[in-house]
């Protein structure tokens, strides 16, 4: 999924990318990476955390009151330094660029930018592919006249050929920071702008809304489907919407990826985690289920859980210690590295679960294993009975918009009926949320559930599928 941060102000603002990078570590642990602008680029970036990466002795060489920094998490690419961003040009502008999201007709890009242009993309990672298709569209305008319309046009001809999921953030050298968004709007972000003593405005771009909170930034706006955001060299800041199509914002953000203390579209995302938990209760009940406790999968389905438990009236405990030492398993590259972390993760409380008919609450299953293991672990620990409760439906079809989950063989619900999964992991019950009952809870912000429904917003996504299949069959 990645995230991104983008800064543009009066003074340097390396610490404040630093600082965002660091509150959104959470969206990707692969690599990370920092360029400035003053005079010319200023880059750092390497495999690790953001953390590991930035240390005191590279500050003064970061300078600059424009920058990006990126976290990512790789689903396109190798995971290796050149793969990491951020990515720059030098023509027809200095150019330097994050994103977050995957880039679908990467072929059919790739191909069309050698043919007209001559261009060699050097690494795996889509981006080039993206920063190349705006640099083409921009050595169309007056170099020496270059307009905030020119640079819209430029982004709405980059946004007409580059189909996927995508937030933007680039520096265009001497001009401004840019921000644009795929036309479906798939992926977050934000605007925001915090204003010191002097009057003086820095204002700043963020996958999440808790980036601001750290740094106590004003949170201004989510970016919409096809919108670009440009703030000039004097602060000034032009909006449009550019080449918009049909709202498709991923769920998946709310049911895992984004931090519960941010806020998406106007809705703090703990607060829709409850919601789908108090859903839940009615399956529960139709099950004819009747838990002794609910626990969750830290910490992603803490809050379902406990609106699962108020809806039920049942008591709420918390069931698993969690090393916070340890990332996120779902965004680990191999499975193995996936069971290691939760076999690091989490330890159960025998106290609390021992003999007792225990309702676990996590936030999805995807292949199957993890949720084996929570199973085992409990189970280990004495629990009377398991009942396994997912948070998000089955999820039955690959995702090519920017999540690990881009093959159906990998996805269990595409492979084994209902009946056929609870007995895999091991569980007494298995309930799923419903797919309707997750679209009711967003019925006026148009999403994207292709990975439960199989209904894909972006054109071509189906031969993408196909493709991603064939590498995965290669590659064993």
């Amino acid at each position: 999924m990645c995230g991104l941060v983008g800064f543009t102000g009066h003074t340097d603002v390396v610490y404040d990318l630093i600082l965002g990078l660091t509150a959104l570590q959470h969206r990707g642990q692969d690599a990370a990476g920092i360029i400035t602008f003053k005079e010319h680029f200023r880059t750092r970036k390497a495999l690790g955390l953001v953390s590991d990466i930035f240390q005191e002795r590279h500050l003064p060489r970061l300078v600059g009151n424009i920058g990006i920094g990126h976290v990512r998490y790789t689903t396109q690419g190798s995971n290796n330094v050149e793969n990491a961003q951020p990515f720059s040009a030098n023509y027809p502008f200095g150019l330097a660029m994050v994103h977050n999201g995957n880039v679908t007709n990467f072929v059919e890009l790739r191909q069309r930018l050698y043919e007209q242009y001559h261009i060699l993309p050097e690494t795996s990672n889509d981006l080039e592919l993206i920063l190349y298709t705006l640099a083409s569209e921009l050595t169309q305008k007056d170099l020496k006249n270059l307009s905030t319309d020119h640079i819209f046009e430029a982004v709405a001809a980059t946004q007409a050929q580059v189909k996927g999921a995508y937030a933007v953030i680039c520096i265009i050298a001497n001009y401004g920071l840019l921000a644009f968004m795929d036309p479906h709007g798939i992926r977050p972000l934000v605007l925001g702008k915090q204003t010191d003593a002097n009057g003086k405005t820095t204002y700043a771009f963020a996958s999440e809304t808790t980036c601001f909170d750290y740094l106590e930034y004003e949170t201004l706006y989510d970016l919409g489907p096809g919108e670009a955001v440009f703030i000039d060299r004097d602060f000034q800041v032009h909006r449009r919407n550019c080449h918009v199509k049909q709202p498709a914002f991923c769920v998946f953000e709310t049911i895992y990826f984004a931090r519960e203390d941010a806020i998406m579209h106007r809705r703090l995302v703990a607060a829709e985690r409850v919601r789908m938990g108090r859903m839940l209760a009615k399956k529960v009940r139709e099950a004819n289920l009747q838990p002794d406790i609910v626990i969750d999968v830290p910490s992603s389905g803490y809050f379902a859980a406990s609106g699962l438990a108020e809806a039920l009236g049942i008591p709420y405990r918390r069931g698993f210690v969690k090393n916070n030492h340890v990332g996120r398993s779902f965004i680990s590259p191999t499975q193995k590295q996936r069971d290691d972390v939760v076999k690091k993760k989490l330890n159960p409380i025998r106290a609390i679960v021992a003999g007792k008919k225990v309702a676990v609450v996590d936030d999805s299953i995807v292949r199957g294993t993890t949720s084996k293991r929570i199973v085992r672990l409990l189970k280990n620990a004495g629990a009377a009975a398991v009942y396994f409760i997912s948070a998000a439906p089955p999820i039955t079809n690959p995702c090519v918009y920017g999540i690990d989950m881009a093959v159906s063989t990998e996805l269990i619900a595409a492979q084994r009926s209902h009946e056929e999964i609870a007995a895999y992991i091991g569980a007494d019950a298995l309930i799923y949320q419903s797919l309707a009952d997750l679209q009711a809870l967003y019925a006026d912000l148009p999403g994207c559930y292709a990975c439960f429904s199989g209904k894909y917003p972006v054109d071509g996504s189906n031969e993408l599928i196909d493709v991603v299949a064939a590498e995965r069959l290669e590659q064993r």
